[in-house]
């Protein structure tokens, strides 16, 4: 009776490990969705703010210093 008790008691302890380990997993992974989501909502923002031309314009001439032909440039050094 004692052996099958014992049996018993170390099958529940293996699956309450097991339990433990996969909570674990399940924290980790929900917060990597977590942070994966709100990547995916910045990107669809900046998708959407790039698909207007003129802040595509904006945002290329203020990163590569462009102007158009008949303007002037300023560049202030702080």
């Amino acid at each position: 009776m004692s052996i099958i008790l014992m049996a018993v008691f170390t099958q529940v302890y293996f699956i309450l490990k097991e339990r433990n380990q996969l909570k674990t997993e399940l924290n980790g992974l929900s917060s990597r969705l977590d942070s994966l989501l709100k990547e995916n909502n910045d990107l669809q923002s900046d998708i959407e703010y790039f698909s207007h031309p003129e802040n595509l314009e904006k945002e290329l001439r203020s990163r590569s210093n462009l102007r158009k032909p008949d303007e002037e440039m300023m560049i202030i050094v702080p």
